[in-house]
């Protein structure tokens, strides 16, 4: 019998197939789920900011894109799964809140797609698809059996990517 494992907010979870990973209420925060399509082995990152290095006294590894993408490869790859061999889908990063102002600081879900997407190319791990900004919230479901990243939106309908 299968597993979806929940995902919290700054969290990040592996599982093996059948098992399955899930995040709720993914905002301007983003889904980064990863998977070897070989061994199955596959994970999911709720990150909600893009640099740590950016924050005094961060303990909270799965927080930011920087060094949330970077641990939940380093669990794969201690489940078995091969880094060469990883794949990657990523949703979220809406713009939640409608402001005149452009500045960085409001712009947080478009600089979370950048920062994950930048960290992603520079492990090598090719983005597969992305269903990112707009103004709305997303939960997933990562199947890593199948690589299906299942996206529900309020209003929407679900898609598949």
């Amino acid at each position: 019998m299968s597993e979806i494992i929940k995902v919290g907010m700054a969290d990040l979870k592996v599982c093996v197939s059948p098992d399955a990973v899930t995040t709720l209420g993914l905002g301007s925060c983003v889904g980064i789920a990863i998977r070897d399509p070989i061994t199955k082995i596959g994970g999911l990152a709720h990150i909600m900011l893009p640099d740590s290095t950016q924050i005094k006294n961060n303990s909270n590894i799965p927080k930011f894109a920087d060094t949330g993408i970077v641990e939940l490869v380093r669990q794969l790859v201690a489940l078995g799964a091969n880094q060469g061999r990883l794949v990657a889908k990523i949703a979220g990063g809406a713009q939640m809140f409608a402001f005149q102002n452009k500045s960085d600081m409001v712009r947080i879900g478009d600089r979370n797609v950048e920062a994950t997407k930048k960290k992603l190319s520079e492990l090598k791990i090719p983005v597969l698809a992305q269903d990112t900004g707009d103004s709305y919230g997303r939960t997933v479901v990562f199947y890593p059996e199948t690589g299906d990243f299942v996206i529900r939106a309020v209003g929407k309908e679900q898609r598949v990517i």
